[in-house]
């Protein structure tokens, strides 16, 4: 009895042993410096690289959450075998559609803060405004909107310059738009590529490319990834190379472009 009675003692205390070294600060540090190293995107594991039924991205989300609860090196290497897994994928094509489709992101510039202050009502107020313009806008340039992301939308389009201009006209005419205090101003991130269609929505790498795109422009600004400034014609628009441009996930070779019409 007094043998059986340790045996699961000491399955206990091993046990405990391994969880503690897995969440040691110090190998989850050279667990972390391994992912960076790897090919792929060594920020996999938010919620936008994450977005998708595919069965590698539902795992990476169930290994991100069980992260949040207690940060473990067992986590970040299934993060990193996932994401090795996921560039070869991408390298051979696959992952990817078998049509060019444009991305197009917009978000309003410091919407959550004021939202906040003033309540529900004001700010669905103003987001029903804003969508009025951007729906207007896309539809205007033969877009169409793929979902609504809180105080911004996702659109897709046949070609770069429909998308530039559809983001300039919403631009314009979300910054007429003032409720309670705030004027809403929009900032646009654009990039080409071949996403996967799912249903009415859009996955895969070139998404996350173009909602990245979106989360480095400056109030105001409208960012397109070089492969769709690549198709665009520059007699008609003026192209600023963004030099310091950074943003978490996206690929080191980006180059990004801030985007106006010419005249």
């Amino acid at each position: 009895m007094a043998a059986d009675e340790a045996a699961p003692k000491k399955t206990k205390a091993a046990l405990e042993r391994v969880a503690k070294t897995d969440s040691s600060p110090q190998f989850l540090k050279i667990a972390k410096w391994m992912r960076q190293r790897l090919p792929g995107d060594a920020d996999l594991g938010d919620a936008l690289s994450t977005h998708g039924d595919e069965p590698s991205l539902v795992l990476a989300r169930r290994l991100s959450e069980l992260g949040a609860e207690r940060p473990s090196a067992t986590r970040e290497l299934g993060l990193g075998a996932l994401q090795v897994w996921q560039a070869l994928s991408e390298a051979q094509g696959r992952g990817r559609g078998d049509r060019e489709v444009t991305i197009l992101f917009t978000d309003l510039v410091e919407f959550s803060a004021w939202a906040l202050e003033v309540g529900d009502d004001a700010a669905l107020d103003l987001l029903r405004r804003v969508s009025t313009c951007e729906d207007a806008a896309v539809n205007e340039y033969n877009g169409r909107i793929v979902k609504r992301l809180g105080d911004g939308m996702m659109a897709a389009f046949n070609d770069p310059e429909s998308a530039v201009r559809a983001a300039q006209e919403a631009r314009d005419q979300v910054a007429t738009v003032a409720v309670d205090g705030y004027r809403a101003e929009l900032r646009a991130g654009i990039h080409t590529g071949r996403p996967r269609k799912i249903g009415g929505d859009y996955l895969g790498v070139d998404v996350n490319v173009a909602a990245r795109v979106a989360g480095g422009a400056k109030p105001g600004e409208i960012l397109v990834s070089s492969a769709a400034c690549e198709k665009l014609d520059e007699s008609e628009f003026s192209l600023k190379r963004k030099r310091r441009f950074k943003a978490k996930g996206a690929p080191k070779e980006l180059e990004v472009f801030s985007v106006e019409t010419i005249g």
